[in-house]
């Protein structure tokens, strides 16, 4: 047998390698060298994924497995050479899948995934999220060839790299030809660096696939094809399914080890559930929650990525409306005894036992969640601050799930000064009967950031009298809260939006009182702000500040405007209502000015414009503004 060549001659053949590509292979061999042990874990589970897509093909055609029908995975080291040598029969490659799976890394994902790496300290994190698991190999290899053929093809093609000067694409030799195992199939050949000479010695070849991809369904032999046709070889792992497997005969390691498998990464599950469900339907499930956010997790093109089994043949990992798309960061298996082995992809969508299916994997999902919620409120809390929003996308998505789904989500409030976690029930229980009335409603304010809400005058009233206020800061509440309105028979209530009854039954009457006493100077502010206000009344919201802006009753509230002018090209617009506090010192001195006065319309403005830069919006004028405060703090001074 003959050493692979060190460097590639240039043919019309050779392919080069872009920058960023470049770059990511010098990361993956060096900065990923300290758990080198993975590579042998990366290309088994890429020859299993090989022998699964086979064996649904073969469903239709049979004849792709004729010579052969077992499935298996060989790696053998060849001291002489100083290679080592991964070959399955699955499905193979042919030239122009070779050029496209192994000649681009992550291919809509390439730049996103240097961006990321400029600031992570560990890269090992994210070589999974962006599949570059094949590009492993250079962690111990200086040269890679694969040999590939593709299930019912008669070509056999060899992809070879140094990993540094690009990529050559030609025929097979007799010889390359002869360590494929039968006619399909794919061989990839490493030639180790002097760093991975370890890998040259069986021992640590089998204590490594023993370690990390004994779950593998299908038999892996530390032997030569030849030699295992001779019953030379003796499979190393256990070869079955795990998911078929009882949960109490499954060790959390090798759970670890089969969620790295299928997602090809090097993080750990936040969560595992594993169960079978019996009854209408069958189907086995395993199903786990990442710690890691996905990178694309908001990318409108990502799919869900869990893989469907009919009775262990593998039929896909991405069938739409297997799982919700707001469940999309769900990784696992689900094995279904129901569905009929020669359906196909395209059809399965359509399916009803797919709709049934997702419907109690979801439900199972969430139930888990909440039970994690109880015995591990740290982990929960990690897992909402990664996967929360996306979550919450189920309330207006799936509203037979909404009662489940309201039960794990958690928000920021006033009652912790926006600092912990709180659910909704115990929101709905702090509520209680109070000394002024029953509330009755469960109260929120909207916004990007957490501390410009705290700090909002519209929440004044309500710490004064201690309601309790939701502070909602992902895009995605504006859009749930338009179906899903209610919570335990209690409305949500936006504190920025119309009217509000704080429920202090010594006050009733006061207000209508105290507006009658102001009503001239609320009639000129009204005057003077006609173009850009619906209403200017009386505040029952405000304590310290001045004023505020809030939507009028028939309104939309107006960050839910904001938020629909960016996401949604909305060219609506609604004039707020602006709110004082009759008590404050700045309103009862502009009250004794003259309405027809110069200073009292700069203040009016002033205080209009004040409104809008609290509530995150643009005034109209920036150089009158200007102007007007210079003038003003000139005064003071």
């Amino acid at each position: 047998m003959n050493a692979q060549p060190k460097t590639q001659n240039p043919s019309p053949n050779t392919h080069s390698f872009s920058a960023d590509v470049s770059r990511l292979l010098d990361i993956v061999a060096h900065a990923l060298y300290t758990n080198h042990d993975v590579f042998l874990r990366e290309l088994i589970s890429n020859a299993a994924d090989a022998c699964d897509r086979l064996r649904y093909d073969a469903i239709e055609k049979p004849e792709l497995t004729a010579d052969n029908p077992n499935f298996r995975i060989h790696v053998y080291k060849d001291i002489e050479t100083r290679s080592l040598t991964v070959v399955d029969n699955g499905i193979g490659m042919g030239k122009a899948e070779l050029i496209d799976h192994l000649g681009t890394i992550a291919k809509s994902g390439t730049a996103a995934l240097m961006e990321k790496m400029k600031g992570e300290s560990d890269p090992l994190k994210l070589i999974g999220q962006f599949g570059v698991g094949f590009y492993a190999a250079y962690m111990v290899a200086d040269f890679v060839t694969v040999i590939s053929r593709k299930a019912g093809s008669k070509s056999i093609w060899v992809w070879e790299s140094d990993g540094a000067s690009g990529f050559n694409v030609r025929k097979a030799t007799k010889d390359e030809e002869s360590k494929l195992d039968g006619d399909r199939g794919t061989a990839i050949v490493l030639n180790i660096k002097d760093d991975g000479a370890e890998f040259l010695i069986d021992e640590k070849i089998k204590q490594t696939i023993e370690t990390y991809s004994d779950h593998i369904d299908f038999k892996i032999f530390l032997s030569t094809p030849e030699e295992t046709e001779k019953g030379e070889g003796q499979p190393i792992n256990k070869a079955g399914a795990i998911w078929t497997h009882s949960k109490n005969d499954v060790t959390k390691e090798q759970y670890d080890e089969f969620y790295k498998h299928i997602t090809h990464g090097f993080d750990e599950p936040l969560m595992t559930s594993h169960w079978r469900a019996e009854g209408k339907i069958e189907f086995s499930a395993l199903m786990f929650i990442p710690t890691l956010r996905p990178w694309d997790l908001y990318d409108p093109s990502r799919k869900n990525a869990v893989r469907l089994y009919v009775r262990r043949v593998f039929i896909s990992d991405n069938i739409e409306g297997l799982t919700y798309p707001w469940l999309r960061f769900v990784r696992g298996v689900i094995d279904s005894e129901d569905l009929p082995l020669n359906i196909s992809r395209e059809s399965l969508q359509y399916n009803p036992i797919i709709a049934r299916i997702r419907t109690a994997v979801t439900k199972h999902i969430l139930s888990d969640l909440d039970k994690l919620s109880r015995e591990d409120s740290i982990g929960f809390n990690t897992f909402w601050g990664q996967f929360g929003p996306a979550i919450k996308e189920g309330l207006y998505d799936a509203a037979e799930h909404r009662e489940a789904i309201f039960k794990i989500c958690r928000f920021y409030s006033t009652h912790d000064n926006g600092e912990k976690y709180t659910s909704l029930d115990d929101y709905v229980e702090r509520m209680g009967p109070k000394e002024n009335g029953d509330q009755k409603e469960i109260y929120y304010i909207s916004g990007e950031n957490i501390q410009a809400l705290k700090n909002s005058p519209q929440i004044e009233g309500f710490r004064a009298k201690g309601i309790e206020v939701l502070f909602l800061t992902d895009t995605i509440d504006d859009f749930w809260l338009q179906t899903a309105d209610e919570y335990k028979g209690k409305k949500f209530k936006s504190v920025t939006k119309g009217d509000i009854d704080l429920g202090d039954k010594k006050d009733e009457g006061k207000t209508e009182e105290t507006s009658n006493k102001h009503k001239d100077l609320l009639e000129n502010l009204k005057s003077l702000l006609k173009d850009d206000v619906s209403d200017v009344r009386v505040s029952k919201r405000l304590t310290d500040s001045p004023v505020c802006l809030v939507a009028p009753d028939d309104g939309i509230d107006m960050h839910m405007e904001r938020v629909l002018k960016i996401h949604q090209k909305y060219a609506g617009s609604s004039k707020p209502v602006l709110e004082i506090n009759s008590a404050h010192p700045l309103i009862q001195k502009l009250e004794s000015l003259d309405a027809q006065s110069d200073s009292f319309k700069d203040v009016g403005y002033l205080l209009f414009d004040q409104a809008k830069i609290i509530q995150g919006q643009p005034v109209k004028d920036p150089g009158a503004f200007a102007r007007r405060m210079a003038e003003f703090i000139g005064k003071g001074l």
